[in-house]
């Protein structure tokens, strides 16, 4: 079979000889009240650890459990990997479904393009079998190289959080368990216990970014950038972001918004007395409030400059930003609504 090779079993004690340490229920406690819960696995050591905790944990309560497994089509031995998982699976006692990417891929930005994919399968998947919960197996390494990569992209305080826990996706809740642990306790975990898994090469192709933020952790960690400092950065980051967006929020209540007709408009002042990251957060809030997402950073940076010059000399300005047409009226409202579709042959 094609997957052979990437497929690593190590003879080891029974599993119950180590699981006592590794107690599920406070790893999947917040998942008690869950309709139903769709385990994304991959086969890699992470999420094959999660799905064999899974299903101790849920021998004690037995939620709905079903396991996927996507094949992106883009390695000969994916398919064969996606066998191995819905083998390692039934004997588990639990269902798996294989999804697989279909259609043409892209020249560039291909692990962009591959995750949208993942999680659109998988948020499809999951709503269709009525789980009101998707996990992953995200550890501590993944959020370490995430916030690496954001930094290396000149994020902002949002970007240094990292990973969040959990978050909605198109109304599956999307929960990290294991966003903690270390990536090689997982890996022990899983040959301490037997539990065979398979090895990505993809992991390591330093034709991807990640892949080259990996390479580079162990050379952090000596100067003292470990995950572990990396984590309590994105925690610290979520904290003040937080108490930014309470500041945003009760900024934006205080100037007078008027919704209606997908339109939100509001005392412009605030923008322009507010400091610089409030007013960003400001107009992000209203975006939002009008059903649009926030556009990129710099983007958002240049229009609240705008702004702010013309604010004070009392300037009218019309703007478009992230689907929005934003009008400054000579009185100082600001008037945000969906930007009109383009007309055909345009």
């Amino acid at each position: 079979m094609g997957d052979q090779s990437s497929t690593r079993t190590v003879a080891a004690p029974p599993p119950d000889d180590l699981l006592p340490t590794c107690d599920p229920e406070p790893l999947f406690s917040n998942l008690n009240q869950a309709a139903g819960i769709l385990a994304a696995v991959s086969g890699g050591p992470d999420s094959i650890a999660m799905m064999h905790l899974l299903a101790r944990w849920g021998s004690e309560r037995r939620p709905f459990l079903l396991v996927a497994t996507v094949n992106h089509g883009l390695r000969p031995e994916a398919a064969g990997e996606a066998a191995f998982v819905a083998r390692e699976a039934e004997a588990l006692g639990l269902s798996h479904r294989t999804l697989v990417w279909t259609g043409d891929k892209p020249a560039t930005g291909l692990q962009d393009a591959a995750r949208e994919a993942r999680y659109r399968l998988l948020v499809h998947l999951a709503r269709e079998a009525g789980a009101s919960h998707l996990i992953t197996a995200h550890t501590l390494d993944d959020q370490a190289e995430t916030i690496l990569m954001r930094l290396a992209r000149g994020s902002g305080l949002r970007g240094l959080k990292g990973m969040r826990r959990e978050l909605d996706r198109d109304g599956i809740v999307h929960a990290r368990p294991l966003l903690d642990w270390p990536k090689a306790r997982l890996v022990d975990l899983c040959r301490q216990s037997g539990w065979a898994f398979v090895s990505d090469p993809s992991n390591a192709d330093e034709r991807f970014a990640r892949a080259r933020w990996r390479r580079l952790m162990p050379l952090l960690a000596a100067e003292g950038l470990t995950a572990d400092r990396l984590a309590l950065l994105a925690g610290r980051a979520a904290r003040a972001d937080e108490a930014l967006e309470i500041k945003a929020h009760q900024a934006l209540k205080a100037a007078e918004p008027v919704a209606g007709e997908g339109e939100l408009s509001f005392r412009a002042a605030c923008l322009a007395g507010e400091p610089f990251e409030i007013g960003l957060r400001i107009l992000e809030q209203a975006l939002g409030l009008i059903g649009l997402e926030s556009s990129r950073l710099q983007r958002l940076e240049a229009c609240l400059e705008r702004l702010r010059a013309a604010i004070p000399a009392g300037r009218g300005l019309r703007l478009t930003i992230g689907g929005a047409v934003l009008h400054l009226d000579r009185a100082g409202r600001l008037r945000l609504r969906p930007e009109p579709p383009r007309s055909r042959g345009r």
